[in-house]
């Protein structure tokens, strides 16, 4: 062995230095263990704001209080460990934990922003939500939110090491981990039981405002129902379906048009006494108003199925809403033409198997702004339609109305007749009066859509008979008490998500071609306008309107059924 020199001793450390890793200048090594507490007590800390407000609203402050929350976030640790633990190990826990920090810190955010609640129905709005509705969503204060409750954490994370650990001594302190997390779960819980089962009790919200574990919950009970649904094909209802006596006596086409509103509240509707004039146009149509309209849901994926279902809201059944056909295949089997045109985020099942048109630039380039476009797209081409029209039809409008958050977005500059209006995404940087103002402005815009469809229904009347129904698909939270936008489970919700606004107008043949008495549906309509009606009607009413016979059918259910002279129904 030739003898080391200078150079050659200096090679041999240079080599080394080569060879040697590169260490961080910031790391530490944990096991996966390690991690999944780190990540549970960050979690319950900093994503359950909302929950630990809402227990602490109306106690005493004393030690009792201080008690009961250091209990539950000691009770939150433990959930979260559990939850994580069953899906993280070493090769994984990064990812998982990075994941669920991910979802949870959006979840967080969006729950103290708005005030809603992360049940399924919610989540059902999330993973159903588009690009366009997403973007209104994710604004500025959206993104700084995520920098710090989530960029920061990733990037501590990524500078983690998880240390290998002999797979039997790993599952051994794992299966111990978990047992102890559990074990004090049981006992924080069992230690604070009164006072919790009286706050679950009276807030039964409180368990989808635990987040991650709502989102986890939440998340799998849609998939589970979603997966259940695409196993098999819907149910074909209304098999018995057929046209009525009076169909054989048309002369000329029959034209229903039902305009599904979005987001309109009864309690901003100007022909409902509202302080302001919102409703101008309609107020000079001739219209019939009703003034006390339930919703079936408060979200669309929730109302719009159930608003097209024959057992409605007072025998609500989401698996057997989701899983049957609607009135539309209904109609359909009977002979009616069907049409669906949607400047929203689709017919929700509702329309499956039938015609259907989503509005775009390139349907109404002169409407339209990217991917967003005004709702007089939808009828931009009516009178030209009901030139063409043949035998009996029903055009479902489905508008994107009232939308939120970015409600100035819904109407054109001419439209903002009550200003200053919040002309930004995130409501919270806008006075209550600028989302008002805002939220109103997109009112009179439906108005103006609305009344200028009957007017080309008015002046089609010597060729077709009409009639036209708008109701809205839910309400609205415009910053009373905390709360924005929608969605809240229907027990809890305030009436301003629940109760929206119903008008209906028809032709003056459009009673003779229904087979209905002459003269008397509009004012049929106005004297039942002043009795509560709901979306449970619709189904049955449409039924009644366009003369098809069905044992789904419910007389006391269909607003036209007063006027039944024929022996159709």
């Amino acid at each position: 062995m030739a003898p080391l020199t200078p150079s050659t001793r200096a090679l041999g450390l240079a080599d080394a230095r080569v060879a040697q890793p590169r260490r961080r200048r910031f790391g530490v090594t944990l096991t996966s263990d390690q991690l999944v507490v780190a990540a549970a007590v960050f979690w319950a800390l900093a994503f359950n704001g909302a929950f630990f407000a809402a227990v602490s609203k109306g106690q005493a402050g004393d030690a009792s209080a201080w008690g009961l929350l250091l209990a539950l976030a000691g009770a939150l640790v433990a959930l979260n460990v559990l939850l994580t633990g069953l899906l993280a190990h070493r090769r994984t826990v990064k990812l998982v934990i990075g994941a669920a920090t991910l979802a949870a810190a959006a979840g967080a955010w969006f729950i103290g922003a708005y005030g809603i609640t992360l049940d399924p129905s919610m989540m059902r709005n999330v993973l159903r939500t588009d690009v366009a509705e997403a973007r209104e969503l994710l604004g500025s204060g959206f993104v700084l939110h995520m920098a710090l409750f989530a960029g920061l954490p990733l990037l501590l994370l990524s500078r983690v090491t998880v240390a290998r650990v002999p797979w039997r001594r790993a599952l051994l302190r794992r299966v111990a981990l978990m047992l102890v997390a559990l074990l004090a779960l049981v006992a924080l819980v069992w230690s604070v039981f009164q006072p919790l089962s009286s706050l679950t009790r009276n807030q039964r919200e409180l368990r989808y405002l635990v987040t991650p574990a709502n989102l986890m919950w939440s998340t799998a009970a849609v998939l589970a129902a979603d997966t259940r649904g695409a196993a098999k094909a819907r149910e074909p209802i209304g098999l018995d379906a057929k046209a009525g006596a009076s169909w054989a006596a048309r002369t000329r086409p029959l034209v229903v048009v039902l305009v599904v509103g979005e987001t309109a509240r009864a309690a901003n509707w100007g022909l409902n006494g509202y302080a302001r004039q919102t409703t101008p146009e309609l107020a000079q149509a001739g219209v019939v108003n009703f003034g006390d309209v339930h919703s079936c849901g408060t979200n669309t994926e929730m109302s719009l199925p159930c608003m097209f279902a024959p057992v409605g809201r007072r025998s609500y059944d989401e698996a057997r809403i989701r899983g049957q056909q609607s009135l539309l295949h209904v109609l359909g089997r009977a002979g009616v033409g069907i049409d669906w045109r949607d400047n929203q985020s689709g017919c929700k099942g509702v329309c499956d198997g039938l015609p259907a048109l989503t509005i775009d630039a390139g349907f109404a380039p002169n409407l339209c702004d990217g991917d967003r476009c005004l709702d007089e797209a939808l009828s931009q081409d009516l009178a030209q339609r009901l030139k063409r029209a043949q035998g009996t039809q029903l055009w479902v409008l489905h508008m994107l109305g009232n939308h939120g958050p970015s409600y100035y977005r819904r109407y054109p500059r001419a439209f903002a007749r009550f200003e200053p209006d919040c002309r930004d995404d995130d409501l919270r940087k806008c006075s209550e009066q600028q989302v008002v103002n805002a939220y109103d402005n997109a009112l009179l815009y439906t108005d103006h859509v609305l009344a200028s469809a009957i007017r080309t229904l008015k002046a089609a009347a010597a060729d077709v008979d009409t009639a036209l129904i708008y109701v809205s698909d839910h309400g609205e939270s415009l910053g009373e008490h905390g709360l924005f936008l929608h969605g809240l489970p229907y027990a809890l919700a305030p009436e301003v998500q629940k109760r929206v606004p119903m008008v209906w107008w028809n032709s003056d043949g459009f009673e003779r071609a229904s087979g209905l008495a002459a003269g008397c549906l509009m004012a049929s309509m106005a004297a039942q306008a002043r009795q509560p009606v709901a979306h449970d009607h619709l189904f049955h009413t449409l039924l009644g309107a366009l003369d098809v016979t069905t044992a789904l059918h419910e007389p006391a259910l269909d607003l036209t059924q007063p006027c039944r002279t024929a022996t159709g129904l």
